[in-house]
């Protein structure tokens, strides 16, 4: 399947696996203990909002040609991805869609995002074709309102329901890189993303219901790059996760994007697969559509299952952290931003491979986009690199990727625990759940890429 994840299989460690699952452990409970001595007064929320970018970069970055430039290639790719998908060949591998959604838009922004903060803002055709209405509504005199106040008490919930339906394409979904089946969820996704900022405001609706641009928008929270007040301004990367989100569905938006990727490493168990044979073997001859229909309940319960494990496990934590410091009020506002960097690394670990290996076939795809034995470009007779890395590399990777985003996540936690507890003590028994989950995390990822 071309939406096959991550390298696993056979590797030749020079030590056991799990090694590994205790060396993991003991880096983030020296961590824990570094931070707890050495940390001992906030230094990322103080500096959330950064310094001014040099005043140059900040006016070619912000110009208004540049982002209508980009907003211009944006559309055109996505008419382009959107034609291939409708009228296109029916091979995945010959198809550009497939490939486009799943490794080049799906892995490849969120890096843009962490490298050089909310590029999606000019990347994303749904607000390009917004604005354009804008414009030529303005333009002939008209005015171009919502036609409701966003409702705050909705929060972020569209936006996970939302990524939660692409999740389920993904990992549920008997055909997901069916060409056909892409461009009937373009179609709707995008009546979906357009309607709401019709009816909400462009605005609120990419900050709370267009899913990709609030995971895009998490993403870059990561970066030292953001905008302030039309000016491009430089912090330190991690400071913006250092805040109390209060929002509605935070919390389960993040869950979603743990779970999803979680339950695609654990989908690929011989468990889960043993458990897919069993329930699919009966009606695989008599009534294979009904096998398919069970095997996607199954999927698609599972995905929900591994949704609520993961928000369970977190709220449970803060539960844990309240109840050692006596507050008041819930503590999951304050740590809910420290999975992001956790969901970052999920995704580098689990999917890197992906994007180094079928990501070369961009380039010929490109060339031909519909099958049609095109060669636009020139390089329809590219040849990728099927083994840029050998297994094991993609498994120190993997390790490495999982131990840091989990030590990042612990961190800003720590940050957070210092900023609103005047008492060191309490910061401290405050990590202690926290810690906890940080090591569950770390090593049920661990766990998961090392049975793929």
């Amino acid at each position: 399947m071309i939406v096959a994840h991550g390298i696993g299989g056979v590797r030749d460690l020079p030590v056991p696996e799990w090694l590994f699952f205790w060396g993991a452990a003991v880096v983030l409970i020296v961590s824990f203990v570094a931070l707890g001595a050495l940390w001992k007064r906030p230094l990322l929320s103080l500096r959330t909002d950064g310094r001014p970018a040099p005043e140059a970069l900040s006016r070619v970055a912000l110009s208004t040609p540049l982002r209508v430039a980009l907003q211009a290639v944006s559309v055109a790719l996505f008419a382009l991805v959107f034609a291939a998908a409708v009228v296109g060949v029916t091979d995945p591998f010959r198809n550009l869609a497939p490939t486009w959604i799943y490794v080049d838009f799906w892995l490849g922004v969120p890096l843009l995002s962490v490298l050089f903060g909310n590029v999606w803002r000019a990347l994303s055709p749904w607000r390009a074709l917004a604005d354009l209405y804008v414009w030529v509504r303005e333009r002939l005199g008209g005015e171009a309102r919502p036609l409701a106040d966003y409702p705050a008490a909705w929060g972020r919930w569209p936006g996970a329901i939302l990524l939660f339906l692409f999740a389920a394409l993904e990992l549920a979904y008997s055909d997901p890189a069916n060409p056909r089946a892409l461009a009937l969820a373009i179609g709707l996704y995008s009546y979906v993303a357009l309607f709401g900022m019709a009816a909400f405001g462009r605005e609120p609706w990419t900050r709370n219901g267009e899913a990709f641009a609030v995971l895009f928008g998490f993403f870059a929270m990561i970066s030292p790059w953001a905008v302030r007040d039309g000016r491009l301004r430089v912090r330190i990367p991690f400071a913006a996760l250092s805040t109390r989100d209060t929002t509605p569905g935070t919390v389960a938006f993040l869950a979603v994007m743990l779970g999803s990727v979680a339950f695609d490493g654990f989908s690929r168990t011989t468990g889960w697969q043993n458990l897919v044979s069993r329930v699919e073997a009966p009606y695989i001859v008599d009534n294979p559509r009904l096998g398919e229909l069970l095997v996607t309940g199954l999927h698609l319960g599972g995905l929900v299952l591994a949704c609520i494990a993961v928000a369970a496990a977190f709220i449970g934590a803060c539960a844990v952290a309240q109840d050692m410091v006596g507050s008041s009020r819930s503590l999951t506002a304050d740590f809910v931003l420290s999975l992001v960097p956790i969901a970052f690394v999920y995704e580098v670990a689990h999917y890197f491979s992906l994007f180094l290996t079928q990501g070369q076939f961009t380039f010929p795809l490109l060339s031909d986009p519909f099958g049609r034995g095109w060669d636009l470009i020139g390089l329809a007779d590219y040849v990728p690199n099927l083994a840029p890395l050998s297994p094991d590399a993609v498994w120190y990777v993997q390790v490495g990727a999982l131990v840091s985003g989990h030590v990042a996540g612990l961190a800003i936690a720590h940050d957070r625990a210092v900023t609103i507890f005047e008492d060191r003590n309490a910061a401290l028994r405050s990590q202690y759940a926290m810690l906890a989950l940080m090591v569950l995390y770390t090593v049920g990822g661990l766990w998961l890429l090392s049975r793929g």
